[in-house]
């Protein structure tokens, strides 16, 4: 592997990595993604004690391996009715060290292999670069945050909004870089 990938790879994956905790932090660009609720207390009292095990869950839900005949009546029967996830977890263990280097790391890999993609494109220019890499970032969103708003109703305009300012600074980087003597 080249000098000039692995510099242009580790840098594309900070300014990804960068863009992100600006954009849940100081930006606070998702701070419409998760309500506060004054019954916080009552609530995680009463799900800590009728759920065992933590976990992302769907309510209401359908036994595992539930008949053809339960999954129909429990459809006709939700329509109109509440609904909710919860993603539980009995005991608070936020390592953030741990998460934010995980979270760099897929970053980088994720340049690295954008990087490789954009190697392979002859006479690269800069408006190439950011458009493929934009093309990466919204191929992610909507395979992946869109496709959960389509389902479970929830705001994805703050990932949109990260797949399009990060990847398009990381296109830009790269284009430069690669074009660089």
């Amino acid at each position: 592997m080249s000098t000039k990938v692995i510099i242009g790879t580790i840098v594309g994956g900070f300014i990804i990595f960068i863009w992100q905790t600006l954009s849940w932090t100081m930006l606070n660009i998702h701070g419409s993604e998760a309500k506060y609720t004054e019954n916080q207390d009552s609530i995680m009292n009463m799900l800590s004690n009728q759920i065992k095990e933590d976990g992302s869950y769907y309510l209401p839900g359908l036994p595992p391996k539930a008949s053809s005949e339960e999954e129909e009546k429990y459809m006709s029967n939700m329509t109109g009715k509440p609904w909710a996830t919860i993603s539980y977890h009995k005991s608070w263990n936020m390592s953030m060290g741990m998460n934010m280097f995980r979270g760099l790391l897929a970053d980088i890999v994720a340049v690295w292999m954008l990087m490789w993609l954009l190697m392979k494109i002859p006479n690269l220019s800069v408006q190439t670069s950011i458009m493929a890499s934009l093309a990466v970032g919204l191929v992610g969103y909507l395979t992946t945050e869109y496709a959960m708003t389509i389902w479970f109703q929830t705001n994805s305009i703050p990932s949109l909004i990260d797949a399009i300012v990060g990847w398009v600074l990381c296109g830009t980087w790269l284009g430069w870089w690669i074009n660089k003597n």
